[in-house]
């Protein structure tokens, strides 16, 4: 028997009863044994934790806010089309951004602001964040490569979402759940969620059989052995 009716009941067991490293562990087992992101990529507070579909966007690097004599009319338009993809976030999805340089940042405050008032569950980008106390007053999740406020107004814009991409190698496509919390971002492929998610949480409750095991003087090999679970 399923154990979610849809992704709001998924995502409230997952945040109260599992963590990164353990759906890392299932998504092993079956065979994904490449999808969690740089260990480079950390929340700005230990205790931000994100879980949500993927709102992949795609950011390329310029060299000034408006071109001239551009054969592109995207690069006349300051942030490409940053501002459409933000509008366009849905109730318990994640702004997931890759494709520039670390040189600039890709979240800051007003884009957390309009985010959580749509809804959405964080954002996680490859590079940097600013504003830094406006987000951790919001409480928005976000996950980056660290803090560093030059603005992406002259040096970057978006140029596609709602499309694949690629973060440190790995495939995120619109609709896979991106999970992440202090250990780390992991990005669950859609057609595995449900094998994914039901094998976590049954390891996950398992884990508190071995807790209380090991609390009582149980040996890891008997533990093992037992539980099948370490």
């Amino acid at each position: 028997m399923k154990l979610w009716k849809n992704d709001k009941e998924l995502f409230d067991i997952a945040r109260k009863e599992l963590f990164t490293a353990l759906v890392g562990d299932v998504l092993d087992k079956m065979g994904y044994l490449h999808q969690f992101l740089s260990p480079s990529i950390k929340p700005l507070r230990s205790d931000m934790v994100t879980i949500g579909r993927a709102m992949p966007v795609l950011e390329a690097d310029v060299f000034m806010e408006k071109a001239i004599g551009t054969q592109n009319p995207l690069m006349e338009k300051p942030f490409g089309i940053m501002f459409e993809a933000l509008d366009s976030l849905q109730p318990d999805e994640v702004y997931i951004c890759s494709g520039s340089s670390p040189r600039y940042a890709l979240w800051g405050g007003l884009m957390s602001t309009r985010a959580t008032k749509l809804g959405a569950a964080g954002a996680v980008v490859d590079g940097f964040s600013r504003d830094t106390p406006e987000i951790l007053k919001l409480g928005f999740p976000t996950f980056s490569m660290g803090t560093y406020a030059q603005d992406q107004g002259p040096r970057g814009k978006v140029i596609d979402y709602r499309v694949p991409i690629e973060f440190n190698g790995i495939r995120v496509n619109p609709g896979d759940i991106v999970f992440g919390d202090l250990d780390g971002v992991i990005i669950v492929p859609k057609e595995a969620v449900n094998d994914a998610f039901e094998a976590a949480i049954e390891k996950a409750r398992g884990e508190k059989l071995v807790k209380k095991a090991l609390e009582e003087g149980m040996s890891t090999v008997e533990a093992f052995a037992k539980f099948g679970i370490m």
